[in-house]
């Protein structure tokens, strides 16, 4: 398949291509194809968790046109280059990664090129997937009607009072909390800040 106007739609918000880009395009396209579905098939059948970020993140999303909007793109930020493909139909679950050498090999497809960014530019859109990628069938943590919840559903928490979409409450000790209630915020409110509740205009 000619990737050329993956990588466009990849790089056209970033005016730039960079190695991750390519790597998120061609990563994007194997899992597609470990489940037997098509490049960018638009529908939510198909759910993405990508391991981080940035770049390879938009990688992903012009491969396969899974976005965080749309809710079919989760971001489980490990910091690493891989992703998970769920077909919410029938289950099955492919986690792709690069293989361990990847930029070692990418020299092999651009010999020409010594510099690391330009050779694995190159060699990343040329590459056969068994040379660039690991792939494994995984089982979820999580169940896939947890993951995917149901729409709609409201509630709010019982500890600061703002409401908790799709499903994310937790119930402990007979209330139900948000997350940052019941466990660890990843943020902290300074102790002088005064809370403003919010009125109804």
């Amino acid at each position: 398949m000619n990737i050329q106007p993956l990588l466009e739609k990849s790089s056209r918000d970033h005016s730039h291509l960079c190695p991750r880009q390519i790597l998120g395009v061609r990563l994007g396209l194997c899992g597609l194809k470990a489940l037997g579905l098509p490049a960018n098939q638009g529908s939510k059948r198909v759910l993405v968790i990508t391991e981080t970020d940035g770049c390879f993140a938009d990688g992903l999303t012009a491969a396969t046109d899974c976005t965080v909007g749309h809710r079919t793109l989760r971001v489980e930020d490990y910091g690493k280059a891989a992703a998970t493909f769920v077909d919410t139909q029938t289950g099955l679950a492919i986690r792709v990664a690069p293989a361990l050498d990847i930029r070692e090999r990418a020299y092999q497809y651009a010999t020409a090129e010594s510099r690391h960014y330009f050779a694995q530019m190159q060699a990343y859109q040329v590459m056969p997937d068994e040379e660039m990628f690991t792939v494994s069938d995984v089982h979820l943590a999580t169940s896939i009607a947890e993951i995917v919840s149901r729409p709609g559903v409201r509630v709010n928490c019982d500890g600061c009072g703002e409401e908790i979409m799709n499903e994310r409450e937790i119930h402990k000790d007979g209330q139900v909390l948000c997350k940052a209630c019941a466990l660890t915020a990843y943020y902290e409110l300074p102790v002088s800040m005064p809370i403003f509740e919010k009125t109804s205009v």
